[in-house]
């Protein structure tokens, strides 16, 4: 239930900054008196957006979790949250359909098939409409939205048709995939259209900047120089509602407007210290201490931290892990494996299956190695909270993150955030963003099962002064870029979208029958090569 100062909560279209998310940033819960209530959801976009949200005023848009909840705006914590209802069929049509069941596995490189259903996507355009209906009403004269992730990818076009006063950030925590692969989509152009609606587009990796603006030229033909891309604009009403933000608009004979957008990367990251703060807690640390005592004090403990899902090569690393067993390279006394597998999407058809394959190669494993005092693998289906998770990360000698393909892969950050002994070893994939930033990490192809054996083999038998050396480099890589850095360079880049053209508060330029030529020169080589 909304709290008692709810009532306070400032009329709709108050607000200098909105936050648009497919979720709320809490979970319903049920306290002490058997009174229902909300508590604030862990997670690094709450709290890289909380200071930002005290500090403007600002309102968050979003889903409570719950199925048909009309629940009213309220404040949580000092953030004024205004609810956006779904109904069973929305959850079952826009969010596991055509968001879970398509998008997904689609951007994440069609490691499971993607469905394409016409009512998937009809529905994802009503929910859509409804949130963008719903940040035009909440924000402000002149004010900044800021939509977050792949489920509300069409917000910002219908934002802007309804709002174009507005200034538009829209932040893609996955991958956005290359063109061969995003081409399949049956609706591929509306939603490039929808992003297009931002000033800023932000993308984990350049890697997927790049993909995007590829696909911008392949199917509108518009110019992308960098990491500008130029959008015509077509209403003379939509140069006069944002004179506000331009220096000066002209036009010469033959010439055409355009808006200018930005879409470059903006890596996303953790409260760093926050998570090291957690980890020199005494109690933190002699709950490690349990954890280990409670395996059996093995030599070697590995760890593993994800959803459950098809996305993590969680099959690719128990089937590793199964090998040096069967090889007796490791031996079950020295090295055992915490698996935890936090539930995830459970209604979808494909993720009930991956469970139960994930499922049955643990057992097969643990019945073929575990001893009566030495488990192989330790498989928790479940989540914990946070400071259970530092705790793990304690007693972790080696963290397998093992993605087959991944936006970001935070866990990979956490685990080294909280090593503030400069210990342990990170085994990652380089299909995991975090490749980018973590280059002293063991990075491994989780397809090829023979290089990640190695990789595992490497990492128990490292030095300590190496542990330690790539364990400095990597989390000052962490410290330097937090999750506070990430939400103030993408603002800053909102606050002046056209900076990469020196043109400081504009977001309209010219754009000349020459860069247009040369524009139509790019697509023609671009649609040769694929020839």
């Amino acid at each position: 239930m909304p709290s008692s100062d709810s009532s306070s909560a400032p009329l709709a279209g108050e607000f200098d900054f909105v936050v648009v998310s497919n979720r709320l940033p809490v979970d319903r819960i049920t306290d002490e008196n058997g009174e229902p209530s909300f508590r604030t959801s862990p997670g690094g976009l709450v709290t890289a957006l909380e200071p930002v949200m005290r500090e403007a005023d600002g309102a968050w848009i979003g889903w409570t979790g719950s199925a048909d909840d009309h629940a009213e705006p309220f404040e949580h914590d000092g953030i004024h949250l205004l609810p956006v209802a779904l109904s069973d069929t929305d959850i079952e049509l826009y969010y596991e359909g055509f968001s879970n069941d398509t998008l997904w596995p689609l951007y994440h490189d069609v490691i499971a098939p993607p469905a394409y259903h016409r009512e998937w996507w009809e529905r994802y355009v009503i929910v859509n409409q409804r949130f963008a209906d719903r940040a035009a009403e909440a924000t402000a004269e002149g004010g900044t939205v800021w939509v977050q992730d792949y489920q509300l990818q069409l917000v910002p076009k219908m934002l802007r048709e309804k709002r174009p006063d507005l200034t538009i950030g829209f932040f893609n925590h996955i991958p956005f995939p290359a063109y061969g692969i995003y081409s399949q989509l049956p609706w591929r152009t509306q939603i490039i259209q929808g992003l297009l609606g931002a000033d800023v587009i932000g993308f984990q990796r350049t890697a997927d900047a790049g993909n995007f603006s590829r696909a911008v030229r392949r199917l509108l033909g518009y110019q992308a120089k960098g990491t500008v891309i130029d959008v015509p604009v077509e209403a003379e009403s939509d140069v006069a509602s944002a004179k506000h933000r331009i220096s000066s608009v002209g036009r010469a004979g033959g010439d055409k407007l355009v808006r200018t957008v930005v879409a470059k990367a903006f890596p996303i990251s953790i409260d760093a210290a926050r998570y090291e703060e957690l980890a020199r807690r005494p109690d933190i640390q002699a709950r490690a201490k349990e954890i280990r005592d409670g395996l059996g004090n093995p030599k070697v403990v590995m760890l593993g931290v994800d959803r459950l899902d098809y996305t993590k090569g969680i099959g690719h690393r128990l089937k590793a892990f199964g090998e040096l067993l069967a090889d007796k390279t490791i031996e079950v006394e020295d090295v055992t494996l915490v698996q935890v597998a936090s539930p995830s999407r459970e209604r979808v058809q494909t993720y009930q299956t991956l469970r139960d394959e994930i499922e049955l190669t643990v057992g097969r494993i643990n019945g073929d190695y575990s001893t009566i005092s030495h488990t192989a693998i330790s498989y928790l289906h479940h989540g914990y909270p946070r400071e259970e998770m530092v705790a793990l990360y304690l007693a972790a000698d080696i963290m397998l993150v093992t993605a087959l393909r991944d936006g970001m892969n935070l866990v990979a950050k956490e685990y080294v955030a909280s090593r503030f002994d400069n210990d342990g070893v990170l085994v990652l994939s380089e299909f995991a963003g975090a490749s980018d930033e973590l280059r002293t990490a063991l990075r491994v192809n989780p397809h090829d099962i023979e290089g990640l054996k190695e990789a595992m083999l490497q990492a128990t038998a490292m030095t300590k002064a190496e542990r330690s050396r790539r364990m400095r480099a990597m989390r000052k890589r962490v410290q330097e870029n937090d999750v506070a850095r990430w939400s103030s360079s993408f603002l800053a880049a909102l606050a002046t979208p056209s900076d990469d053209l020196a043109l400081p508060k504009a977001n309209l330029r010219m754009q000349t029958r020459s860069e247009a030529r040369q524009d139509e020169r790019t697509e023609a080589r671009e649609i040769e090569e694929t020839q």
